[in-house]
């Protein structure tokens, strides 16, 4: 039976675990081969090995998305390996919360650079290709606090804010090329970071949830499979929250 993603070429950024490695497994599930990137080698090659018991190609990258060199290598080993790109998923994100009053000027500037300017990067690098097929799908992952805001969390706020506007923006400028652009905003998701909350923490959380629950990494690879198909063709500079309600 034919996948939704036969020989399509998936880049998922980020991908060493959590929402990143739930999406690489579920896009190589639907038949796309995966270039799985991380901050080490070693982590994307433990991906990439899962990725390649689904019965698909996997490349795995260690590449910084903060620097532009690494994201034009990004693009130009993809090419090398798979000749093509379908899919861009950029997900690398990191966080380094504190009130405004104590936030250094490197914590600001580090989660700016990987979460605003990483996906820029890797847009940008691949955007070239991406015209001349007249094809493509860019998912770009926003999330929640990015449309409501966050104390202790200005910086990432700001940077998920900014992932907003850009997907926005290069889904006009890419529109006439076929190229469709939308972000997914996640919000409460239940990853290997949150598995120390405390049980109240959690409890809290979930009060102001309307579903009443977490939601999961394979919630938002759902999403994020919905938005890579040709099911959402004429779907573009939107965001769809992931977030059981909790920003309507």
């Amino acid at each position: 039976m034919t996948k939704r993603f036969d020989q399509q070429a998936a880049i998922v950024t980020g991908a060493s675990r959590g929402i990143g490695k739930a999406i690489a497994l579920r896009l190589a599930e639907e038949g796309a081969n995966i270039v799985v990137t991380a901050t080490t080698q070693e982590s994307a090659d433990k991906v990439a090995s899962e990725v390649e018991k689904k019965g698909v190609e996997a490349l795995p990258l260690a590449i910084n998305v903060a620097r532009f060199d690494d994201a034009e290598a990004l693009i130009k080993q993809t090419i090398a390996k798979f000749s093509r790109i379908d899919i861009l998923i950029n997900n690398a994100g990191i966080t380094k919360d504190n009130l405004l009053i104590r936030m250094s000027q490197e914590q600001w500037d580090d989660v700016l650079a990987v979460n605003l300017k990483g996906a820029f990067n890797c847009i940008r690098a691949a955007t070239k290709l991406l015209m001349k097929q007249r094809s493509g799908k860019i998912i770009n992952m926003a999330s929640v606090v990015g449309i409501m805001g966050n104390a202790g969390q200005a910086n990432y706020c700001a940077s998920k804010a900014g992932v907003i506007g850009l997907t926005k923006s290069v889904a006009k400028e890419l529109a006439p090329r076929n190229i469709q652009v939308n972000a997914i905003a996640p919000g409460f998701i239940a990853t290997d970071m949150t598995e120390n909350l405390p049980t109240q923490t959690i409890e809290a959380l979930k009060t102001v949830i309307p579903l009443a629950t977490i939601g999961k990494t394979s919630d938002v690879a759902a999403a994020v499979v919905f938005l890579a198909s040709s099911d959402a063709n004429y779907i573009t500079g939107q965001v769809i929250n992931v977030d059981g309600g909790m920003v309507m």
